[in-house]
């Protein structure tokens, strides 16, 4: 049944700014999903180890402060390496239990120095291997006080059974070419992954899958002032103006005739489980194919740099 692809939406929060913990969280919902027979498991963005709520709250565009300071530190030293392998455990957890993932996190990047941290989305195959990092084109407002912007680098989809998955972050999923790339490149279900919260996901998750005649799976993470840990620098100052809700989830699944198969999931922690069947897409497509029978190449073009960006090349 290689048309059918059973998926799960992992909605959950972070132990907050603490990787160790929260990968923890991350490696169960793996193995709650395995027990499901799952054989995509995808999280929200940057979950692991966190937004930075922070920047909203503790005037994060002031210039200087210790305040702003520290917690980026903190923030830095619990983002992920992938050159240390930080997702080792995550891999071999795939590859025991033959699921693919899509997982959210704030990289620190060797390969850039090793001191900036990026939004980035890393796919993992059934096999265990890492076959791309997505780093976050442009960070969305104030997150660009603590991110800095990716490259072209992970616009890449995979084969996954039938469907051609790939994915992009949060507000990367308004870009009109960064997802015209990935249609290019013969994607057919999307994952549009958010820190949280249906604002973000209940007209974008439809609106894609309308445009692109494809499946959409949107995963959002949870945050409540409790899911803040009582050692967080400067605790008592982020809690003064945070609200009880940071982000109430909205998970959800939309088809390629951009109807809900499962609309937004708010408040709910835990996984979201749902089969899809790719002979949908072909259904779909008959009508419309945004670079296929629908498009005008000789008329309107995209060209897309997918070279891994550095500041410095050594010449061997």
């Amino acid at each position: 049944m290689q048309n059918l692809l059973k998926v799960a939406l992992a909605q959950i929060s972070p132990v907050w700014l603490n990787k160790v913990e929260t990968l923890k969280k991350v490696e169960q919902a793996i193995r709650d999903a395995s027990k499901e027979n799952c054989e995509l498991i995808v999280f929200g963005e940057g979950l692991v180890p966190g937004y930075p709520f922070w920047l909203a709250l503790t005037g994060g565009a002031e210039w200087n402060t210790k305040v702003n300071k520290e917690l980026h530190a903190h923030y830095v030293k619990n983002s992920i390496t992938i050159e240390e392998e930080d997702l080792e455990s995550i891999c071999e957890l795939a590859k025991k239990h033959k699921i693919a993932i899509y997982l959210g996190i704030i990289e620190r990047p060797l390969d850039r120095g090793g001191h900036s941290i990026y939004a980035s989305l890393v796919y993992i195959d059934a096999n265990g291997k890492i076959q791309s990092v997505h780093r976050k084109l442009q960070p969305t407002y104030d997150e660009r006080l603590t991110w800095a912007p990716g490259d072209g680098n992970g616009l890449q989809v995979h084969k996954l059974k039938d469907f051609t998955v790939g994915g992009l972050n949060c507000w990367e999923n308004w870009m009109p070419l960064p997802r015209a790339a990935l249609y290019g490149l013969g994607e057919n279900l999307h994952i549009a992954v958010w820190p949280g919260s249906d604002h973000n996901t209940k007209d974008i998750t439809r609106f894609i899958a309308r445009e692109s005649r494809s499946f959409v799976i949107s995963v959002s993470s949870l945050m409540t002032k409790d899911d803040f840990p009582k050692d967080t620098p400067y605790l008592d100052k982020i809690l003064e103006k945070a609200p009880d809700v940071l982000a109430n989830g909205g998970s959800c699944i939309a088809g390629p005739d951009g109807e809900w198969i499962v609309a937004p999931v708010l408040h709910k922690s835990g996984l979201i489980i749902e089969t899809i069947d790719f002979n949908r897409v072909y259904e779909e497509r008959q009508n419309f194919d945004a670079v296929g029978h629908y498009s005008r190449p000789d008329v309107t073009q995209l060209q897309v740099n997918t070279e891994r960006q550095s500041t410095v090349k050594f010449n061997k």
